[in-house]
């Protein structure tokens, strides 16, 4: 990516990032997948052997009738011969979940796809690329999430080739390209969430798992689109603070849990005694003036939001006694 400076208000220049790469006009190898020339492997060792069998007829024949070979029968005996050769050369073995690129003097030719037996261009190299399902397991990262606090992360790529064209030629080493790329796909997510939402009011690393998730799968997937490759999945296997904050945001986790606890405690006792007073004054079975209602709430709420049971005392005498 390049930037452009441009003019803001205050007279100064701004960079802006433009989609466009940097460096010698981005020059990159251009070059998809496609077909490469194949043929039944079990026909073309039908024809050389056909060939030789031939050729031995040839050499029989001449040999009962003690005639010397002439120029017809050396040039055809050659280049029979020279056709078993580049038949059996060009014979290869592709197994399920494998590939081969062929190149023919250095120039991209095809991907042979078809397994079993197959013959390809004679005088062509043949690179195996496996189009089978990969994962790994990138590094485990320390980044710090969109509040600043520094988390350790991982997570579990699947991934697989689909433009052996590209996997080849794109790229140095497509194995490395998508190891490293993930990592950074991993670095900038996890800098774009915080850790834990105290607030609950969005995403969070913990507990957006899935989306958080889908959202790496899918920048990994634009970063990697280049080399050929698919990717299937991307799970978070890993996330934990750092060790050197970890005991001071475990204590904040314990204290936003016992607020929450305190705040439900709160609403049901609250709930109790509106509900007792309201049963007393429906049913009339006492008439309780403001300061003894008052006195009544205060020992209900301490009876039911205190930590350790209440000692009941019973009062032998009146209420104003």
């Amino acid at each position: 990516m390049s930037s452009q400076p441009v003019p803001a208000p205050d007279g100064t220049s701004v960079p802006v990032v433009a989609d466009v790469p940097v460096g010698h006009h981005g020059a990159r190898v251009n070059v998809r997948e496609r077909a490469a020339f194949a043929v039944d492997g079990f026909v073309a060792l039908a024809v050389a052997v056909a060939l030789v069998g031939f050729v031995a007829w040839r050499v029989v024949v001449r040999v009962q009738a003690k005639v010397a070979p002439d120029v017809v029968d050396i040039a055809a005996t050659t280049l029979a011969l020279l056709l078993v050769g580049l038949i059996l050369s060009s014979l290869i073995v592709i197994a399920p979940g494998q590939s081969r690129v062929v190149q023919f003097f250095g120039r991209y030719v095809g991907t042979a796809r078809r397994t079993g037996l197959t013959v390809l261009m004679p005088l062509t190299t043949k690179r195996n690329v496996s189009v089978r399902v990969n994962n790994f397991e990138t590094h485990t990262l320390k980044v710090n999430d969109s509040e600043g606090n520094p988390v350790e992360i991982a997570a579990i790529v699947v991934w697989q080739v689909a433009d052996t064209a590209r996997a080849v030629f794109a790229v140095e080493s497509y194995q490395q390209f998508v190891a490293v790329q993930a990592e950074s796909a991993l670095r900038h997510v996890a800098t774009s969430h915080p850790y834990d939402d105290t607030v609950g009011a969005g995403t969070s690393l913990r507990g957006s798992t899935d989306v958080v998730s889908a959202e790496l799968a899918h920048e990994v997937a634009e970063r990697v689109v280049v080399a050929g490759v698919e990717i299937l999945e991307v799970r978070i296997s890993h996330l934990a603070y750092s060790p050197e904050i970890a005991q001071a945001m475990l204590q904040r986790q314990q204290a936003s849990a016992i607020i929450a606890a305190r705040s439900r405690i709160v609403d049901g006792a609250v709930g109790m005694v509106e509900m007792a007073l309201a049963r007393l004054d429906e049913q009339g079975i006492v008439v309780l003036d403001d300061e003894r209602r008052a006195a009544m709430v205060s020992n209900l709420l301490v009876v039911l939001c205190g930590d350790s049971r209440a000692t009941p005392v019973v009062n032998t005498g009146t209420l104003y006694a």
